[in-house]
């Protein structure tokens, strides 16, 4: 008893008429996975004519076991009095082997029938994250200067996007979902299977997330290809193909992080920003430093700038720019090697840029000053005179130096 395969162009001829019964399925779109087919008495008569469509898999079911199959189309004549003569299609040897050890027990006697599966890939599945799932972003390290390593930001995502999955085994998936039933329906199981494809995402997300591949997080939706080789080599949809399924496909379509994902990121932009900004606030102050230092010429009023710069940035780089300017004591020793001319020269051309503002006063480190800032180290202006001879610090009520005598101004 078995499906012998009819002659090329016998349906067209008159022994078609000699058939008793035609069995086909012709209404297995992407939403229908298994439908069963048999007569009006429950019974296939002997010559019957089975058809099997493009994408379909059909089998013999008589009596509470499968007695013959096939996975390829064409047109077929039930032989009660054979046993069963086809397995085909692209399943071949696996195939055979994996029917001839199928069988149904307790089903209703007298019961003949066809099952066809729906063997083409179910597409259009969507999926998503119910709930963010974490990820370690690579394209936002995070150093470690204590052990000299790298990290990855830990972020929260939410994922979307689309899979395909196919009945790999039809006697698995008659066995586990389907049973006998007369039509078996992909919204039976979808939400089944949702929830498993997305264990199966996480376990790829976290494979993303390693120090092997380091992934960048908002570059997920390009890897198609890497997280279906991933599900292949890992098995990752190892439950699905239990139910005699697996994934064929799967795209992510959009990547979203939460919230406080958000102001992670935003907080390490912003940081890294500053650092840069500080980097190149410091390159200025050395660059300004050498600079003034080598111009014996300019050297005071470069040194004027670069004490006023100094005040101005505290609030925003704060302790960064002490590192260039602590750096300048050779410069103050080149500076006090110049002649008294030279200083002198200096200070006129200052008293002339600066006339009308304050009077003039003496700073701690020996520089005439008009302005409220010392244009050689950038102090504020002291409230106590300083002796013009032999520099004591005198208080502001003082005529005369409390050390030599000296008229204060």
């Amino acid at each position: 008893m078995g499906l012998i395969k009819a002659a090329a162009g016998a349906i067209g001829s008159t022994f078609k008429d000699q058939w008793k019964e035609a069995i086909r399925c012709e209404d297995m779109n992407n939403d229908v996975l298994m439908v069963k087919k048999t007569t009006p008495t429950g019974v296939i008569s002997n010559k019957s004519t089975i058809i099997v469509g493009p994408g379909q898999c059909a089998i013999i079911y008589d009596n509470g076991k499968v007695i013959d199959a096939t996975a390829e189309e064409g047109l077929y004549e039930f032989d009660s009095s054979s046993t069963p003569s086809f397995f085909a299609g692209q399943f071949g040897t696996t195939f055979k082997e994996m029917w001839q050890r199928f069988t149904y027990n307790g089903a209703t006697s007298k019961q003949q029938a066809v099952f066809f599966f729906n063997i083409k890939e179910i597409i259009d599945n969507k999926f998503g994250t119910a709930s963010p799932i974490p990820f370690q972003d690579w394209s936002h390290p995070i150093p470690n200067q204590m052990t000299n390593t790298i990290t990855p930001l830990r972020v929260q995502i939410k994922c979307f996007g689309k899979y395909t999955f196919k009945i790999i085994n039809p006697a698995l998936f008659m066995s586990e979902l389907a049973g006998t039933a007369d039509v078996y329906r992909k919204e039976q199981l979808i939400e089944q299977i949702r929830t498993e494809v997305m264990a199966a995402f996480q376990n790829v997300t976290n494979e993303l997330g390693t120090e092997k591949h380091k992934i960048p997080v908002l570059e997920m939706p390009s890897q198609t290809d890497e997280i279906k080789q991933m599900m292949e080599e890992d098995v990752f949809d190892a439950d699905i193909r239990k139910r005699g399924l697996a994934i064929i496909g799967f795209a992510v379509e959009s990547v979203t992080l939460d919230d406080e994902s958000k102001k992670k990121i935003d907080n390490y932009e912003l940081s890294s920003n500053a650092h840069m900004q500080q980097g190149r606030m410091v390159d200025a102050y050395a660059n300004a430093v050498e600079g003034a230092a080598n111009n014996a010429n300019g050297a005071m009023n470069g040194f004027m700038g670069i004490g006023m710069m100094n005040m101005a940035s505290n609030g925003m780089v704060g302790g960064a720019v002490n590192g260039p300017w602590q750096n300048t004591e050779k410069s103050s020793i080149d500076l006090s090697k110049q002649t008294t001319e030279q200083r002198d020269a200096e200070n006129k051309t200052n008293q002339e840029d600066t006339a009308g503002e304050e009077e003039e006063w003496k700073c701690e480190c020996g520089i005439v000053n008009h302005g409220k800032f010392c244009v050689n180290c950038g102090k504020e202006k002291q409230a106590k005179k300083v002796c013009p001879k032999c520099n004591a610090i005198n208080e502001p009520t003082d005529k005369f130096c409390s050390e030599c005598g000296e008229p204060l101004k």
